[in-house]
């Protein structure tokens, strides 16, 4: 019985990430749809007048306020700060808001920096709430109270927004009244730090060009991404402004504002760069993040899309949205499972089983095309960066214990804190983070869990040597080397790991002086 409970448990897991896995071949049908229609001059580009045809003078352009929600940003802040300053658009149209809700050092930075952009004529204000209620959502609410601007740009702090992004993105929501968000693509200023960076690049591609881009041109529902976009501020108070209830307060206004019937557009060759997280910690709190805000959106307005009268596949399309992060429990189900189901299959006559597990292979093409369409995009090399992809899986499964923690309390409803994600205004690969603040100072308790399922993994992959069940060990390579991967980079991207060197250091020069003395009596 308890075999059949396994088999039985196992086969869900894997149909599971077998349908998700399959919703790639869904988006790559799109993606050729799309770019076949605008080949044969079906779909027509959007091609907006310039703000200069629009309003002519300057001072008929309209007012623009730019947010930047920051909280210890002590390397990024006066990078961020320069590049806004840098934005080409009339002064006496543009208002700044610096929504700092920081405790530390970045304070007095951010108070320096303001005052001599004043200097400079620009209208620029510090703000400091007080507190941190409603974490990001609650300093754009707070904010939005004292706006000037018909428009909304938002920024991150580890963004350097281009100069003409102003001048490239406003002039779409003069297309049609009724456009309430442009969003652009993400460019990274550091993706070849690191093999980490280089896997995150890698991922957030496939997420803007095969998600973003062929959902928006397909006239499914899509998200702004937090940062790097520009709102009408009428859609905003429209769709009941920023809530806090979830840790995704981005998607959750998204979805809002488009049940409402406002349009959204993505611009794929309109690109804000932006620092990707140099160390796995930080990397772990921003997935963490937007794992349990996604699980807590769909939580919110599965079922309000269901009741809203709205074409099948846009509800599909939705669903598959905010529920794609329901792999990540099956994935670290799978993974416990994988060794049990290989010594079970030398316990009885389960040929029939494994012959219709092998038909769950094909799904998982699904995601590779995606991600391979997607650098092929945006590279020439293309190639060679499609090469990261069995290093980003590996990755993704070692997330697995980590992002399975973020839905279980999404499911469960229990509020966390918004974690940001620390950056050390990391660019180049010379440059260290090693040293400074926000390095983690401990290590989670989800780290040795981690560590704990690639030591399981491992047995597995010795028990299936053993009993030479070779098609089960590509699988259990690659959990061994997530689990691994995650697990030792934790400890390694922590300043619990100094303290670890320092003690084994101390441990062998015990050992050596006792080997040394003993030597020495022996003689």
């Amino acid at each position: 019985m308890l075999e059949i409970f396994v088999l039985a448990l196992y086969f869900v897991s894997i149909l599971v990430l077998s349908v998700f896995g399959s919703h790639g071949f869904v988006l790559v049908y799109y993606y050729f749809k799309n770019k076949k229609e605008e080949a044969d001059g079906r779909k027509r580009k959007l091609s907006p007048k310039t703000l200069e045809e629009l309003f002519g003078d300057e001072k008929n352009y309209p007012n623009v306020t730019i947010q930047l929600p920051i909280y210890n940003e002590l390397y990024v802040v006066s990078r961020l700060l320069d590049a806004v300053s840098r934005i080409e658009y009339p002064k006496e149209k543009l208002q700044i808001q610096v929504l700092d809700d920081s405790t530390d050092e970045t304070v007095q930075v951010v108070a320096l920096k303001v005052m001599e952009l004043k200097r400079k004529g620009f209208d620029i204000e510090h703000i400091r709430r007080g507190t941190r209620e409603g974490f990001k959502a609650g300093a754009l609410k707070y904010g939005l109270k004292f706006a000037k601007g018909d428009f909304i740009a938002i920024f991150d702090a580890d963004f350097v927004p281009k100069s003409d992004f102003l001048k490239k993105t406003l002039p779409y929501f003069y297309l049609d009244g009724n456009i309430g968000m442009v969003q652009t693509r993400w460019e990274h200023l550091n993706d070849n730090y690191s093999l980490l960076t280089q896997a995150q690049a890698l991922a957030l591609n496939g997420h803007f060009i095969m998600e973003q881009y062929v959902r928006n041109e397909s006239g499914f529902f899509i998200t702004f991404n937090g940062t790097g976009g520009i709102w009408r501020k009428s859609c905003i108070e429209d769709a009941g402004g920023w809530e806090t209830d979830t840790l995704a307060e981005d998607m959750d206004l998204s979805y809002r504002a488009q049940l409402k019937k406002w349009k959204f557009i993505f611009l794929k060759d309109v690109v804000s760069p932006a620092e990707l997280p140099a160390e796995i910690n930080a990397l772990k709190s921003q997935q963490f993040r937007w794992t349990k805000g996604a699980i807590e959106v769909g939580l919110k307005y599965l079922k309000e899309i269901w009741r809203e009268n709205l074409p099948l596949k846009l509800k599909l399309e939705a669903t598959f949205q905010l529920t794609n992060n329901f792999v990540f429990p099956f994935i670290l189900l799978t993974a416990l499972l994988n060794p049990m189901v290989v010594v079970i299959k030398e316990s009885g006559d389960y040929s029939w089983y494994y012959f219709i597990m092998g038909a769950f292979v094909l799904p998982f093409f699904g995601p590779f095309l995606v991600y391979t369409l997607a650098q092929r995009e945006i590279y020439s090399n293309w190639k060679d960066k499609i090469l990261l992809f069995p290093l980003f899986l590996a990755g993704s499964m070692g997330l697995a214990v980590n992002n399975t923690r973020a839905v279980i309390l999404a499911l469960l409803r229990k509020k966390t804190e918004f974690v940001r994600t620390p950056k050390y205004g990391i660019e180049s690969e010379e440059e260290k983070w090693e040293t400074k603040k926000y390095v983690a100072s401990r290590v989670e308790w989800v780290t040795y869990v981690e560590i704990l399922l690639a030591l399981y993994m491992f047995a597995g992959m010795m028990i299936s040597v053993y009993y030479l069940e070779l098609a089960a060990i590509p699988f259990q390579v690659m959990f061994f080397a997530g689990f691994s991967f995650i697990g030792i980079l934790s400890i390694k991207h922590s300043k619990v790991w100094n303290e670890y060197l320092v003690k084994l250091y101390l441990i062998w020069n015990i050992i050596r002086g006792k080997f040394i003395y003993k030597s020495s009596n022996v003689r």
